[in-house]
């Protein structure tokens, strides 16, 4: 069922000769264009093959997202992991592999979407009206995405709207954020024009559709990107504008809410059940498949030690030498009885050695009883966007003056409290209160930093939290605005010296 986004993951496609290594110098968006596409099946696998860099998503929103917030306190004891310079706003990034990935995994996906909408223009006649729109539509959708995912990480970034050859890339500048999110917007609003507001997966010939974009799912990006253009500035040129359009977000957040086609589940642990995925929460997932096909993932275990795994009796490593540890701050933060914290986390281990760690680490994505055969062939999905998320946004929007009432922002905070098992009911729930509230309930999803972001407030928490959470006395004790994005990976810049300049700080 998983088939549609996975199937071409992990090999070639078309006539891309050398795939992956033509990011080595430059974007993807550099590798040689194939000449036409001549039937339909072409265009099935051009567009499986534009969804298969969404598969890298996952394991950079935990590396770069959740490990830079205060809902990680990473800093390894070596000293010699790569994630430990993330966790401590390092200034010395540029040769990061994590960074490097997010830049070029994402022109991986743009190239490919680039050259399917390429194709359309020009060969599409082969398909019938109705799957050319579709395409167009998913392509647009996926683009928005990978440019939004460049945007939030790096702010200006090269603006490639068409299939080009290397050479041609080379000489294409970063453009200014404001002209990024032009074509995010563009082509979101041509996602929700051109695609159905859902699946009925309870038809047996939609259920290769599982983890197609929708409207809905745009509608939902869309929202998003309004919220984080409307962030403050900081003085840098970064993913906020501050344009002040919660106006637009509200409405299309409360059209996927009354859409009727996702629900709010009861349960809080039956939203990542291994054996309920799809279910009705979700409104746009990432699909993995275990079995030993090489359509699994790797972030169910990617923030514990393989340590851990091996007093689970897991018989594979995680892929993790060292723990990265939940934040105190974090972990203090859920009321007495939230069934989230004991979901999402285990109070340490103790090893095959009688080692006994102690400190909080991730579990959420864990369920040792349905692993796959290696630690990147776990079957879980990755939940990109889903109905609990979309009903804080709409909270959020209201608490910005976009309409709605203190009431409703209340009550979707009190049903968010509810399901976690906590009785007692909030009133007058301030922006401070519901991003706390977002933090408990998105913990793990990679939300943390982007939202303290795009609520201004991401340098005083995380200047505060410092000296707080840092008793081994291991990170900075100072990030200032230019450590809101990430450098430009310096394989970028020496591919073709002179044409982007370094972000600030780095």
């Amino acid at each position: 069922m998983k088939k549609i986004v996975f199937l071409l993951s992990s090999i070639c496609w078309l006539s891309l000769s050398g795939c992956e290594k033509d990011l080595e110098q430059a974007p993807l968006s550099s590798g040689s264009t194939p000449t036409f596409y001549q039937t339909q099946a072409d265009f099935d696998q051009a567009l499986t093959a534009s969804y298969a860099p969404l598969t890298a998503y996952p394991t950079r929103a935990l590396n770069l997202s959740e490990t830079r917030s205060d809902n990680i306190y990473g800093v390894d004891d070596l000293g010699v992991r790569d994630w430990a310079p993330v966790n401590n706003f390092s200034t010395a990034l540029a040769n990061n592999p994590y960074i490097a990935e997010a830049w070029s995994g994402n022109y991986n996906g743009i190239f490919r979407a680039n050259t399917l909408l390429d194709q359309l223009a020009t060969n599409g006649s082969v398909v019938s009206d109705a799957n050319r729109t579709r395409y167009e539509g998913e392509a647009k959708f996926l683009r928005a995405f990978y440019y939004f995912d460049l945007v939030r990480f790096f702010g200006k970034v090269p603006l490639i709207d068409k299939a080009l050859v290397p050479a041609d890339v080379l000489k294409v500048p970063r453009s200014p954020v404001a002209d990024v999110y032009n074509l995010i917007i563009s082509d979101l609003q041509t996602a929700i024009t051109n695609l159905p507001a859902t699946y009925d997966f309870s038809v047996s010939a939609d259920k290769p559709n599982v983890g197609r974009a929708t409207a809905n799912a745009a509608k939902s990006l869309l929202a998003l990107v309004y919220l984080t253009r409307s962030g403050p500035t900081y003085g840098i040129e970064g993913p906020g504008l501050a344009t002040n359009e919660y106006s637009k977000a509200l409405p299309l957040l409360n059209e996927v809410l009354t859409s009727g086609k996702y629900a709010f589940l009861a349960s809080y642990p039956d939203i990542f059940s291994y054996t309920n995925e799809d279910n009705k929460e979700v409104i746009f997932d990432i699909q993995f498949q275990s079995g030993g096909a090489g359509l699994g993932s790797d972030f169910p275990g990617l923030l514990v030690p393989d340590a851990y795994f091996t007093a689970l009796k897991i018989p594979f490593a995680s892929g993790g030498l060292e723990i990265r540890p939940i934040a105190n701050d974090l972990l203090n933060s859920y009321p007495t009885g939230d069934v989230r914290k004991t979901f999402n986390f285990a109070q340490g281990y103790t090893s095959t050695t009688g080692f006994k760690e102690t400190r909080w680490l991730m579990k959420k994505y864990l369920n040792e009883n349905t692993r796959g055969t290696t630690r990147t062939d776990w079957g879980i999905n990755w939940i990109v966007l889903r109905y609990t998320d979309v009903l804080l946004m709409k909270a959020e929007c209201i608490l910005h003056g976009a309409g709605g009432s203190q009431a409703e922002v209340d009550d979707a905070v009190n049903r968010v409290r509810a399901r976690a098992g906590i009785t007692t009911k909030v009133t007058g729930v301030t922006l401070p209160q519901l991003m706390e509230e977002r933090r408990r309930e998105l913990a793990g999803e990679g939300s943390r930093w982007h939202d303290l972001v795009r609520e201004g407030v991401v340098l005083t928490t995380i200047n505060a939290w410092i000296p707080k959470e840092d008793t081994r006395n291991r990170m900075s004790r100072s990030v200032d605005a230019n450590q809101i994005i990430y450098p430009v990976p310096q394989a970028e810049r020496s591919a073709a010296p002179d044409l982007y300049d370094q972000n600030p700080g780095y």
